[in-house]
């Protein structure tokens, strides 16, 4: 690992360590699956919320990035000259946020979502004196149950509207489908793609996403552009549906032992602002490595038990690392992460520049 036991000693505690060299690899790796099926890559930065980051994932092959909210998109594209082609995945309501997006859409290029006509309709009065059409993505439910539209057919009628409407082009289908859905993304695209393109309308982009199957990525082969997130990192629950290992989990949290009340239990002084309350069907709230005995059973806001079923063997004062559930949530919830490794003499801290990015 990038982090020695001499650096860590000099880290103050809870801090959120990023693995450089892991994550580097974790982009080699899917890259490489991309390229192999012909897959354009379009990750997705709510992961780590990092320029840095992004940079590194368009070097090794990415086509653009992928962000959930219009000021994550202002953040990465004021952290980097390099972020210039960005999918919004969100519906952007509201006169405020579309003035915002206007403005966006004349420093770098934008893509966003549509669900509905009202969505549409809104987008194109803001775009329709436009010098440059904006791109806007049909977003389907092929399973997941969260946004988008319910049918092929009613997506036929999304691309036609965006497709006429003053200001838009119709950028292609988009979609989040549940684990493993790949079959149901196959079917549900496929439809959609040939009763658009029998109206005339091309299709020229048909995006899907998600980390725990991102291996199977090639078995919709309607798909064409893929938006992993979770994967540069990985966490807990991502080794627990055997997508990876711990030495693959780039994002650990460093732990002060500050107390040790009974023999079998001990507290750290990481709680729910650092590890995250998210469970994600897991029992526990973290992995500590190299201690498979030991459970993480409880969080309030600044403490976290860990509790073992024999002598847990530690004393005040012991760090300890925890792979977290979840560890998107974990990079929003702190200004900084320390990073080692791709190179670097000593470990850095770097911000996170889109944390806490809400609107």
């Amino acid at each position: 690992m990038a982090f020695n036991e001499n650096s860590l000693t000099a880290i103050d505690t809870p801090a959120v360590l990023v693995d450089l060299d892991i994550a580097q690899r974790n982009i080699e790796r899917f890259q490489r699956y991309a390229d192999e099926h012909h897959l354009r890559l379009r990750p997705h930065i709510k992961t780590h919320k990092l320029p840095a980051l992004a940079e590194m994932q368009l070097n090794a092959g990415a086509v653009g990035i992928t962000c959930q909210k219009l000021s994550e998109t202002e953040a990465m594209a004021d952290g980097s000259s390099a972020i210039r082609d960005v999918l919004i995945t969100y519906n952007i309501v509201g006169q405020t946020k579309l003035k915002r997006l206007r403005m966006l859409a004349e420093r770098i290029k934008v893509s966003v979502v549509a669900d509905s006509i009202t969505v549409i309709q809104g987008l194109s009065a803001t775009f329709a004196d436009a010098g440059e059409r904006l791109s806007v993505f049909v977003e389907c439910n092929t399973g997941a149950n969260r946004c988008g539209v319910g049918s092929p057919s009613a997506a036929v009628e999304l691309a036609t509207a965006i497709a006429k409407a003053p200001g838009l082009r119709f950028g292609g289908l988009m979609t989040y489908p549940p684990v493993n859905a790949e079959a149901a993304v196959e079917r549900f695209m496929s439809d959609a793609k040939a009763m658009i393109e029998a109206r005339g309308i091309p299709v020229p982009v048909v995006s899907s996403g998600g980390t725990p199957s991102m291996m199977h990525a090639a078995e919709a082969p309607i798909t064409s552009e893929y938006r992993p997130g979770t994967y540069v990192y990985n966490d807990r629950s991502l080794v627990s549906r055997g997508v990876c290992d711990w030495d693959d989990c780039a994002l650990t949290v460093l732990a002060t032992v500050v107390s040790v009340p009974a023999p079998d239990r001990a507290v750290i002084d990481a709680g729910s602002k650092t590890l995250t309350s998210d469970l994600l069907g897991l029992a526990g709230y973290g992995h500590v490595l190299g201690r498979d005995d030991i459970s993480i059973d409880q969080l309030s806001e600044e403490h976290g038990r860990l509790v073992s079923t024999g002598p847990i063997g530690l004393k005040v004062g012991d760090r300890v690392r925890i792979v977290p559930n979840h560890a998107c949530v974990v990079t929003n919830m702190v200004d900084e992460v320390m990073v080692a490794g791709a190179g670097l003499t000593n470990p850095e801290l770097w911000p996170v520049a889109a944390r806490g990015r809400t609107v």
